[in-house]
This record gives C-alpha cells, structure tokens and sequence, in this order.
C-alpha cells in the first residue's frame, strides 16, 4: 500500500483511483506526488554514500518548495529540530544513514518529516526496532508534525505499543490486501488485548477473497485445498521439508512476490 501510494515502479494500480486534495495522485510521478505533499518514511531507510545529511535535507527542501530556505534561519531551524530529536548536531556533516544504527536512521527519517513539512505521511512501521527510549523520541516528532503542520498520517505497524504515543483518530485492520475491520482507538486496544488470530484463515472472521492464493496458503496447516493454490516454490518446500522422507535439507530463503496489485480505492483529503 505505501509503495504504491508513493509510486514505487513494480507497482501496478489495476483499478480504483487515489486523490490528494482532489489531485488525482497517479498522474503523477514519484517527485511530482513529493511535491504535491505526499511523504513515506521507510521501514528500511537507505544509505546514501557521498551526500551529507545538511546537503540532502536543504536540496529535498529546495525542490518541494521552489526555492532555497535562508541559509541563517534554515540552519537555526535544522538545529532545533535535530535537537529535539536528539540527534547529535555532528550528523549533519556524516552521510545519509551511512552507519547509522536503526534508530538514527528511524529518527532521521521524522526529521525530514518536520522539516519538509508535508501534507500526508505514510509511516511505514517506523516503530520496528526501536527501544523504549528511542519509540517515545519518534512518537514525540510525529505529535509535534501533526501538531505544528496539521499534517495527515497513515501509521503503519505491527503493534500497538507506538500508539500509547500517538493517538489515531481511525484504527483500520489490513489483511491479505483488504480492509478487514475498522474503528477507533478502541479497536486497537482490543487487538492488544485478543491479538490477530481472528483474522487468521479458519476463524471464519477474515474478509477474504476466496480466489485468493495468498489467503489459501497463509495457514501453515497445509490442507489439501490449500495445497491446490500452492506457487512452485511452496511445493518444492513442502515437497523437500516432508516428514514423510525423513530429508529435511537446509530451507532456501523464498523471494517476495513484488507484483503487487492495489484494488481498493483510496482517498486522502482527510486525515485517517
């Protein structure tokens, strides 16, 4: 979803349509949809080898707004943001995410967010891997963005620990590629509570889609209709780990199926 809403080129948008502020967001190209106010912070943020944190967040700023920020109160207002995220002024001069441990990266990426200032967020599990400290220094950005910008946000997460932070107005439960239910914050106290199992194949709670492959093959259970949905890859795995043959050579790691395809429509001239 957040690939495909940020233009990501192994993405195909088969039908439906997405609108920024009554923009239709899939005529655009990828800086075009940036310059319109759309921004994806990265579950994985990348190194950028050779360009400094200071030159990338003053060319980023340069290019969605048309123009270069004063350099005297650019500066003050990258070291007050830096500042309040904790980030130590000498990582201006280091190279993007160069050695960065995966809260300073998770922290830079917040700080592009309240510099840029833009219209919709897409957060893309930006609590993975931060500690106690470091979840309560991103959330505090985030709140300060929506606080300062009115900013939209699109939170994406796993857990619901990142939300005793930032407080969602709509909690919506995504699964197989569909919306599966959808409330407030209430809701995500309850899966913190009861967990996902319910929406798991089998609990007869799920909306599915019933041609699905991947919803065939999501229970590891292997039955036999299952079985009849299975790629190549998951036979030859079955096949090869069977405790019937009693060979269980070492797993080969499986690559992910980037195609793809968004069907729902979405529109962002609200905040979720």
């Amino acid at each position: 979803l957040a690939a495909a809403l940020a233009g990501h080129p192994k993405y195909e948008v088969t039908s439906g349509s997405i609108t920024l502020d009554g923009q239709d967001v899939l005529a655009m190209s990828v800086d075009e949809r940036a310059r319109a106010g759309l921004f994806l912070a990265m579950q994985y943020p990348v190194e950028v080898p050779g360009i400094s944190v200071a030159n990338f967040l003053r060319t980023a700023k340069t290019a969605i707004a048309g123009e270069a920020p004063p350099l005297r109160t650019w500066g003050k207002e990258v070291s007050a943001a830096m500042a309040n995220l904790r980030i130590d002024p000498i990582f201006a001069a280091r190279n993007v995410n160069e050695g960065f441990s995966g809260g300073e990266k998770k922290r830079h990426e917040i700080l592009q967010l309240e510099l840029l200032k833009p219209r919709f967020a897409i957060l893309d599990e930006t609590d993975s891997g931060l500690d106690v400290d470091a979840l309560r220094i991103v959330s505090q950005g985030v709140n300060r963005a929506i606080e300062n910008t009115d900013v939209g946000v699109i939170l994406i997460t796993h857990y619901t620990r990142i939300l005793r932070y930032i407080k969602p107005d709509f909690v919506h439960v995504f699964v197989n590629g569909r919306i599966a239910e959808e409330g407030g914050p209430e809701l995500a106290e309850q899966l913190e509570e009861e967990g996902y199992d319910r929406f798991q194949p089998g609990s007869g709670s799920a909306i599915a889609d019933p041609g699905s492959a991947d919803n065939s093959a999501a229970d590891n259970s292997a039955t036999s209709g299952a079985r009849e949905h299975e790629s190549p890859i998951e036979k030859e795995m079955r096949t090869l780990t069977s405790p019937e043959d009693g060979f269980q050579p070492p797993l080969r790691e499986a690559q992910p199926d980037v195609s793809a395809k968004v069907e729902d429509d979405a529109n962002f001239e609200g905040r979720f």
